[in-house]
């Protein structure tokens, strides 16, 4: 166990090596000082990861695992391994700014309410717009899914400063995301069963669920390259998302509203199913059929796992559905949306 820091920045990688070689002399300019480490946890990788971080970088940290154990089982081993006040997950992807670390910490240590805060996050290639998995903060519909200020669907905003804002939100992206340690520890950190995708919306809503905030702040900027791991035309992914869309409705919805939500949901995840087949991408559409057979394979699972969940703490859902918002009233800019 390493000595308690006040910050440790932590990036996940598997197979990454031109990611660490383009963006973690960024990260050790703009992270490492008196209060904050940077760690890389290496999930097995098979390429020559390690033998660079070693030779190319050696002030950062390193944690070595002996296989991929996914977005979720990874961080869990990393954080088990670092004491720290506040930690932060960085995909290795990303690009940092100056200063990137101090608006976050700054929210923690004033307000003892806010469990998790995300930074502004935009794409790397077009750094005028907003990047897709993340924003200016993540919300979800009352199906269960998510979009973000800045990105609904497919419809990504450019950056004019329309949300140079503190805001609470519903969920903070993986992406680059600052938590409290202990409560990272308390809520058993990431679910594993996840293995990757929409995890981080799952430890926000049990956040939320305990009457914490999850806070969105402009004040702190990152660019992101997205699919660093799973390019978006990868059925796996496709797989993982409607999965764990599931596990997350069932795991984290109000009772009262629980069967009826799913039921509603498993049509439509149908429906885009079929739309698949009718794009002629079969390998979609048998990743959707796959998603529901695991999610009946675990749904009582799942259901175990439910803790004291308060409706109180749902303010942040978009009470209807924004595939018939996007799709049908052609609201593609979330400022139109009416909450």
């Amino acid at each position: 166990m390493s000595k308690k820091i006040k910050t440790a920045v932590v990036i996940l990688n598997w197979n990454g090596e031109k990611f660490l070689e383009q963006f973690i002399p960024s990260a050790i300019k703009y992270t490492i000082n008196e209060d904050t480490e940077l760690y890389v946890a290496d999930n097995g990788s098979t390429d020559n990861s390690v033998k660079i971080l070693k030779e190319k970088f050696p002030e950062v940290k390193l944690l070595l695992f002996d296989k991929n154990y996914g977005f979720t089982g990874g961080y869990n081993k990393a954080l088990q391994q670092i004491e720290a006040e506040y930690y932060v997950l960085l995909n290795s992807d990303v690009e940092v700014t100056e200063n990137w670390t101090i608006a976050p910490i700054k929210i923690l240590e004033e307000d003892l309410d806010v469990a998790a805060v995300m930074p502004k996050i935009l794409a790397f290639h077009n750094k005028n717009l907003f990047e897709y998995a993340g924003a200016a903060g993540g919300y979800i519909d009352k199906y269960g899914y998510p979009f973000c200020r800045g990105r609904i669907i497919s419809e990504v905003e450019q950056d004019n400063g329309q949300y140079d804002t503190t805001d609470e939100v519903f969920w903070a992206s993986g992406a680059a995301f600052f938590v409290r340690a202990d409560l990272y520890h308390e809520i058993g950190g990431l679910d594993e069963d996840f293995f990757a995708h929409m995890e981080e919306i799952d430890l926000c809503w049990q956040l939320k669920n305990k009457s914490y905030k999850i806070i969105y702040t402009s004040e702190s900027k990152v660019y992101h390259v997205g699919g660093g791991a799973l390019p978006s035309e990868s059925p796996f992914k496709v797989f993982l998302n409607f999965r764990n869309n599931l596990f997350l409705l069932i795991k984290n919805l109000p009772r009262k509203k629980l069967f009826l939500t799913i039921f509603i949901r498993l049509i439509l995840d149908g429906m885009s199913a079929f739309v698949y087949l009718a794009q002629r991408k079969p390998k979609f559409f048998f990743a959707v059929l796959k998603a529901h057979f695991a999610f009946y394979a675990n749904a009582i699972k799942f259901y175990k796992k439910r803790k004291r969940i308060k409706d109180s703490n749902i303010n942040k859902i978009y009470n209807k559905s924004i595939i018939l918002s996007f799709f049908i009233q052609k609201k593609k800019n979330f400022n139109k949306l009416n909450f």
